[in-house]
């Protein structure tokens, strides 16, 4: 009998505890030297779009694609911000802190799969903008992961390790 795997979403504990990940992470980002120049003008409504776009590739509600045109329009937000390799680090980092300060699923299964989620998510803003090969390739399924989109790279290894 197969197991049945919960989505990323469902193991992190729903909307509930992505909203409080999401609202603590860019509560500390102003005091971020690296980050803080990074989001100084966006609007309190992008921190709210991130949690929903981050649920939807969970396996969340669709709200983002519904709301927000979906991952080539945040793509598209993404375009030209040189973002730098410092500030993907830096924002990976204090999320997975916040992520830990939170006692969220500190579990490696969980932890590798966020990681890869994460380094997917800046390589696909930063250096690519291609339409998902499927309707939901854009989220995060084991079958992308362990098969690799035929067009999209699986990321490189951010050096974080396992939690």
């Amino acid at each position: 009998m197969a197991k049945n795997i919960p989505t990323l979403y469902d193991w992190i504990g729903g909307a509930g505890p992505l909203k409080q990940l999401i609202d603590r992470f860019y509560q500390k980002v102003p005091a971020d030297p690296i980050l803080a120049p990074v989001f100084a003008h966006m609007s309190p409504e992008h921190f709210q779009h991130v949690a929903q776009f981050i649920a939807e590739v969970l396996g969340g509600p669709s709200d983002y694609s519904t709301h927000h045109g979906g991952h080539a329009e945040m793509i598209r937000h993404h375009l030209n911000r040189h973002i730098t390799d410092q500030q993907r680090q830096r924002w990976m980092n204090l999320l997975l802190e916040t992520a830990d300060e939170l006692r969220l699923p500190s579990d490696p299964e969980f932890r590798s799969a966020l990681v890869a989620y994460l380094e997917w998510g800046f390589s696909a803003s930063r250096y690519q903008f291609r339409p998902p090969c499927r309707d939901s390739c854009y989220r995060l399924s084991y079958a992308c992961l362990e098969l690799g989109c035929p067009r999209r790279p699986l990321p490189a290894h951010s050096g974080r390790g396992i939690m």
